[in-house]
């Protein structure tokens, strides 16, 4: 079953001047997307236009009844005056989490990002590091159903990219839908089911590695090649 289903005609801020158009693809229970394409192609505003953010869609995008999203932006965004314990607090209330939940929660992920003794400090204080940390706890702590990840990997170390690949390895296990923008290419082919290229503001490719092998006629291509043939031979068109 679909947790979200998104069909964009065209989307952008003002109508006559879309972004995006013509994608059409669904995010299925436990099942990792990769949103891939190149900069400027309307990855940043495919993910607006499933969040509700952009002024003009012409389409639909059709979610689960009764499902809970998160969203872990590519830059943090806190509030300046709000320590990290404060931000816990915040969205603990906002979605009516028990104490003893978010603490159970919340806990286990302070201890594997080291940030259990920052945790009353200010995140403007943090590295960018700390910061993208802090919003990955943010994100999974209210256990959603349906998780939107710009750019995850940007400013983590190794440890933490791999603490982060198992959380989310992890959460496609307990049944979560993941749509993932990455330019990792190398590690979105370990991880991800399905990929959607978006080439130009426009929906190129959709599918699995192997559909993208079969497609390119790269019976054992990487993800990397297979993305290159298929930009190439769209603005070869």
């Amino acid at each position: 079953m679909s947790l979200i289903s998104i069909k964009i005609n065209e989307a952008g801020y003002d109508p006559g001047e879309a972004k995006i158009h013509n994608l059409n693809f669904s995010i299925h229970k436990g099942e990792l997307i990769g949103l891939i394409g190149a900069n400027g192609a309307g990855k940043s505003t495919t993910i607006k236009s499933i969040l509700g953010h952009m002024t003009f869609l012409e389409g639909e995008i059709l979610i689960q009844e009764g499902i809970s999203t998160a969203y872990l932006p590519e830059r943090p965004v806190f509030y300046d005056e709000l320590t990290f314990q404060e931000h816990i607090n915040f969205i603990a209330a906002v979605e009516e989490l028990p104490v003893e939940v978010v603490n159970n929660r919340v806990t286990p992920l302070l201890e594997k990002f080291q940030l259990m003794n920052h945790v009353h400090e200010l995140p403007g204080t943090y590295s960018k590091g700390m910061q993208q940390k802090a919003m990955i706890i943010l994100a999974l702590m209210i256990r959603p159903d349906l998780l939107i990840i710009d750019e995850p990997f940007m400013g983590l170390d190794p440890i933490a990219t791999k603490i982060l690949l198992e959380m989310i390895m992890e959460e496609c296990k307990r049944g979560v839908g993941i749509l993932m923008c990455t330019h990792v290419l190398d590690t979105a082919e370990k991880i991800c089911d399905r990929f959607v290229l978006i080439d130009q503001g426009e929906q190129l490719s959709v599918g699995s590695l192997q559909d993208f092998r079969e497609f390119c006629n790269l019976h054992e291509g990487s993800l990397f090649e297979c993305y290159h043939h298929l930009i190439e031979g769209n603005r070869d068109e």
